[in-house]
């Protein structure tokens, strides 16, 4: 067989190793279509990885500001494409760009469907507390993210896995798991397997403000919080104390303590209930818990025990 003639459309990183892929494989790649070169400050940022993929290979990069203009889905349209692939691409698709490729049009997406449908479904998995995640391969619909399921792979979520941790991981999972169908595709197997609808959750796009820690809740979830926020848009506090102006800080990483050895139900959430040499503990909505790695405005992360030898912290100070 002569394989599939595929465009691919994204730019995030998560999209990388499923488009390095397929250049291992007997499909033909006609086209990259990813966003356009962004200028800030008067400096063009360097182009994304998809870009670097495509042009190591020879293959056309095409960069239109807006994917579903006439001009643009004609140039689409003129390629010819079987079948094309999309993943974090970080544009609508229009019913008219769906109708070009002979195959349809699917999208590579961090979670289990139809549980996290939006931009964000690595971070709520996490927030929410899921031990298990995974890749879901869908045929595009006009609806957000409602596809038929035609591939799905699973694995757990580590106890101390961070967002980007996990986003590097799945995107590993996604490239064989794209490859299969696409031979599936070729062969005229492809097998849609449509979503619940009792099952759907969303996972909207998230802001810099949706990173204030929320300590009146357990321990648990701000564990999550910390975890589930990471790279972007990163969970922050502020450091509260008597005569001092508030310090905004980052929480990277906490860990859990042993309840019986500091039960502190009476004292507000947010109350650091411990400080030592090498410990802070906070109390939080159930247990307190144990910051491990802060990082203070304008600086770089750093252990507890270095934010302790430059800032003197006593119990009762607030982080709120």
């Amino acid at each position: 067989m002569a394989g599939l003639k595929i465009v691919m459309l994204g730019t995030g990183e998560f999209a990388v190793p499923s488009f390095a892929s397929l250049y291992d494989t007997r499909h033909q790649v006609l086209a990259l279509y990813t966003q356009p070169d962004r200028i800030r400050a008067g400096k063009e940022v360097h182009a994304n990885q998809m870009k670097d993929v495509a042009m190591q290979h020879g293959t056309p990069v095409f960069q239109p500001e807006k994917i579903n203009t006439p001009e643009a889905l004609e140039e689409l349209a003129a390629l010819g494409a079987d079948l094309f692939l999309v993943a974090a691409y970080g544009q609508i698709l229009s019913r008219k760009f769906l109708a070009i490729p002979r195959l349809g049009s699917f999208n590579i997406h961090a979670s289990l469907l139809p549980k996290y449908r939006g931009a964000a479904p690595i971070n709520y998995a996490i927030l929410n507390g899921e031990t298990e995640t995974g890749v879901s391969l869908i045929e595009i619909v006009p609806a957000l993210d409602a596809g038929p399921v035609v591939g799905i792979l699973r694995t757990p979520i580590g106890e101390t896995e961070t967002a980007g941790e996990l986003e590097t991981r799945l995107a590993t999972l996604a490239a064989p798991l794209t490859v299969n169908f696409l031979d599936q595709a070729e062969q005229g197997k492809i097998e849609r397997i449509p979503q619940d609808p009792a099952g759907v959750t969303l996972a909207p796009k998230m802001t810099k403000e949706f990173g204030l820690i929320p300590w009146s809740k357990s321990a648990a979830e701000i564990g999550w919080h910390v975890r589930g926020l990471q790279p972007w848009p990163t969970a922050f506090t502020f450091l509260h104390q008597p005569s001092r102006p508030a310090k905004r800080l980052v929480i990277r990483q906490v860990a859990p303590t042993d309840r019986s050895a500091a039960p502190k139900d009476s004292i507000p959430p947010g109350t650091v209930v411990s400080v030592a040499k090498d410990k802070l503990w906070v109390q939080t909505g159930t247990d307190p818990i144990s910051i491990v790695l802060i990082q203070p405005e304008g600086k770089k992360p750093m252990s507890v025990t270095e934010f302790l030898n430059g800032n003197r912290l006593v119990t009762g100070d607030r982080f709120a």
